[in-house]
């Protein structure tokens, strides 16, 4: 197969970046583009040396902020004859991470946490009834069978690792990128949180209510679905606050 060079958005110009913030208006304005729809997953970045020129900037100034949007997860640098700097596709794990990490800092308690879960849930569960797939089906019963050949050999870490994967597929069940960053970000505090405190009193508790669970969104049976999730919160919510759980994360 002859290999064929991406090509490069040509048609897609910069204005010129003011010096003192030229970094920053560079990022806004390549960021722009991509909102926009003029720059797609897989397009290649003018060289360097061509968006200096658009930028009216140094070439130093111009990697630089290629740099930083690489580490965003918005751009990726390759080398060689056939690099350059390609749109990347969006990755909901990026932003899920940074509204995770703004979370985090925010000093989040047990209650605050439950509170959106009792908001959210019933919306991610309701979609996924009317959207997910066979193979969306699949992957949920795949993650349920998983986590409990974990229980069954006491691989309690792993287990809590893959208990949280399972709201991450629902996400993506939806078909919403929007819920996949929301479910993700709220995911990764989750699971610092159970590693946080260890495992409970009861340790099945979550293989039984995920059984029951997908039995009902095997039906599609959303307001049973949701009615599950609910007692499951619930349930879990009063073992933190009593200390059923070995230890303590969030101020309660």
């Amino acid at each position: 197969m002859l290999w064929r060079a991406a090509p490069v958005a040509d048609e897609v110009t910069f204005q010129p970046a003011r010096p003192r913030r030229a970094i920053d208006e560079i990022i806004t304005q390549i960021r722009t583009s991509i909102q926009r729809g003029e720059l797609e997953p897989g397009d290649r970045l003018p060289a360097e040396r061509a968006l200096a020129t658009q930028f009216a900037v140094s070439r130093n100034t111009v990697r630089e902020a290629l740099r930083m949007l690489e580490i965003s997860g918005q751009i990726t640098l390759k080398k060689g004859a056939t690099g350059g700097a390609f749109i990347k596709k969006l990755d909901s794990s990026v932003a899920a991470r940074s509204v995770s990490d703004a979370l985090q800092a925010a000093n989040v308690s047990v209650s605050d946490f439950t509170e959106v879960r009792h908001w959210l849930e019933p919306a991610l569960l309701r979609s996924a009834c009317e959207r997910m797939t066979a193979e969306d089906l699949q992957a949920l019963e795949d993650n349920v069978e998983q986590a409990s050949k974990l229980s069954a050999v006491g691989d309690w870490e792993r287990k809590a690792v893959v208990h949280v994967e399972f709201y991450n597929l629902l996400a993506d069940a939806t078909k919403n990128p929007v819920m996949s960053v929301l479910v993700r970000s709220l995911s990764e505090l989750l699971r610092e949180m159970v590693l946080a405190v260890g495992p409970s009193t009861d340790d099945d508790i979550v293989l039984r209510s995920r059984r029951r669970l997908l039995g009902h969104l095997h039906k599609r049976d959303a307001d049973k679905a949701v009615l599950e999730a609910e007692r499951h919160l619930k349930r879990i919510h009063k073992m933190w606050l009593t200390g059923s759980y070995a230890g303590s994360y969030f101020r309660s």
